[in-house]
């Protein structure tokens, strides 16, 4: 099976020659597909180290740029990573087994046990709320809406819609396949600490995150999937990377 990971980038050349070289001392067969909208030598450094490269500019945001990259991507299998050093690269060869085994796409949760040391306080009181949110809504043992690394099939990407417009696309990047009724294997990764500055902005992100959780229950109620059985969810509490 061909792989592909895929980062979205914006001003990251602190980190991205160490985030390419972990990614390929740990898969080394897989193609580094970048979606840049930097000012800086990011996309430079990127091509320099064999990433294909793609210039979003100027920028329109993650949800757009996130967008593109896993519709640019073209492997069998697409794996999502955070271009900031947060992420283990090392966790990306469990996450193709797991595709292998069957599974069709795979989350990669911060948030197993408790705090991550080098997740600050108010970030992981706010990632908790969303994910009781998110049981409340849909009684789904979701624990991270919020990960920045994810495995998913090629296959069923192409058979899922999302809103690119706004943050927080990974929550419905992550709930709508489990109501689809995809199965999912939520394993405990690593999370690391960053390397340069968090572009963050924590009140747009808050908003767009329940819209997206009270968009995709209106979702639910008024189609088909209200009735059908969710996803198969299978939970790897060891952390990976």
């Amino acid at each position: 099976m061909t792989i592909s990971v895929v980062m979205v980038t914006k001003n990251e050349e602190l980190a991205i020659e160490a985030v390419i070289k972990e990614i390929k001392t740990f898969v080394p067969e897989a193609n580094i597909l970048i979606v840049d909208s930097s000012k800086d030598r990011t996309p430079e450094i990127a091509q320099g180290l064999g990433a294909e490269v793609i210039r979003q500019y100027p920028p329109r945001g993650y949800g757009w740029a996130i967008d593109l990259a896993l519709k640019s991507a073209k492997s069998d299998i697409v794996v999502t990573l955070d271009c900031d050093h947060t992420y283990p690269p090392g966790a990306i060869p469990q996450m193709i087994q797991y595709i292998k085994d069957g599974y069709e796409f795979v989350d990669g949760s911060r948030l197993m046990s408790s705090r991550p040391k080098n997740m600050p306080l108010p970030n992981y009181i706010a990632n908790m709320t969303f994910v009781y949110c998110a049981r409340i809504l849909f009684n789904l043992p979701v624990n991270d809406l919020h990960s920045g690394m994810r495995a998913y099939r090629r296959s069923i990407l192409d058979t899922l819609n999302w809103d690119p417009s706004g943050p927080a696309l990974p929550v419905e990047l992550l709930i709508k396949p489990i109501l689809m009724g995809y199965r999912c294997k939520i394993m405990g990764i690593q999370y690391r600490s960053r390397i340069g500055y968090t572009t963050l902005d924590r009140i747009h992100s808050t908003y767009w995150t329940y819209k997206r959780l009270f968009r995709l229950k209106y979702w639910q109620i008024f189609t088909k999937k209200f009735n059908n059985p969710k996803g198969e969810i299978s939970i790897d509490s060891s952390i990976y990377g």
